[in-house]
């Protein structure tokens, strides 16, 4: 091994490669304080050699803010002479390993949302509020838009409407949502009540206030009995509904206490066209037993046994 020189600019001297005088062919790395068992070829013709900062005497604050600055910066130079001349950076005088390289850790990526089965069942739309889902049969759809905010389904045919030919009516639709403001939970009270509004929404007049069939002209209740839906016992009202202009319809409420929270009662409209080609009233009997809590697999429909 050859000899390291004597000390670069007297004790104190900075860091970097400086020529051994008795071996030029080699130079040694002086870590500031001592010598190092690095070495390396001379590079012939570069400047090797790091003017060393001399050391700080008793001076003023700023004096010495000054001296110190210098340090660094000749320190930084050193640096950037050694890292880029591609020779790895020699560790300290004890010769400790490297400090590993730092890595960075990439934010943990949320995991995607999931859909329950009962939302990815094309044969199903769910009332997450009310906790049921209702049937879609053949012939029957989710429809894109509804006059209201609220889980429907739909026959895919539709008519043009008796007293407004450019809109369309549909055949069949069923919507749920959760009585509110009725002052009882009793279901067979606010299906009484209900059903008259379910009419006058249906055949009267629209959320735009638009007559689509003329108007109501007379109704008789053809229905009205307990029922058992999504396992919990209700009562539904069915009426058959005579309107001014075109074949006049069927519209039938029914109320039953959902299974979730507070047992909130939830309400289940029925519309049907009693024209030519619209599902027949007993298809409210066949949805009805459709009628199924959320991740359930089996109903509870009319006909079923009395749940709580």
């Amino acid at each position: 091994m050859t000899t390291p020189p004597a000390t670069p600019g007297g004790v104190g001297g900075a860091p970097g490669w400086y020529p051994n005088p008795a071996d030029p062919a080699v130079e040694h790395w002086w870590d500031g304080t001592a010598w190092t068992g690095h070495t390396r070829a001379a590079i012939t013709g570069a400047a090797t050699t790091v003017m060393a900062a001399p050391r700080p005497r008793r001076r003023t604050g700023r004096v010495l803010a000054a001296a110190a600055g210098i340090a660094v910066v000749a320190v930084t130079a050193a640096a950037a002479v050694v890292l880029g001349s591609g020779e790895e950076t020699p560790a300290d005088a004890g010769n400790s390993p490297a400090p590993p390289p730092a890595t960075v850790s990439a934010a943990p990526t949320p995991a995607p949302a999931t859909a329950s089965p009962d939302e990815e069942d094309p044969t199903v739309v769910v009332d997450q509020l009310n906790g049921i889902t209702l049937p879609i049969l053949d012939g029957w759809e989710r429809p894109e838009y509804t006059a209201q905010d609220v889980p429907t389904v739909s026959t895919v045919a539709d008519d043009p409407c008796p007293a407004a030919s450019s809109r369309s009516c549909k055949r069949g639709s069923v919507s749920s949502f959760t009585a509110t403001a009725t002052g009882t939970s009793d279901p067979r009270a606010i299906a009484e009540e209900d059903i008259g509004k379910a009419a006058e929404r249906a055949f009267e007049e629209d959320a735009l206030g638009v007559r689509l069939h003329g108007g109501i002209r007379s109704h008789r209740v053809v229905a009205e009995r307990p029922a058992v839906v999504a396992g919990r016992t209700g009562h539904l009202v069915r009426w058959q509904v005579t309107t001014n202009q075109g074949p006049g319809g069927y519209v039938q409420s029914l109320v039953f206490p959902s299974s979730l929270g507070s047992e909130s009662p939830v309400i289940v409209r029925f519309v049907f066209s009693a024209g030519p080609g619209a599902p027949p009233p007993a298809t409210m009997d066949e949805i009805t037993r459709g009628i199924r809590p959320i991740g359930s697999s089996t109903g509870g429909g009319v006909g079923s046994s009395i749940g709580p």
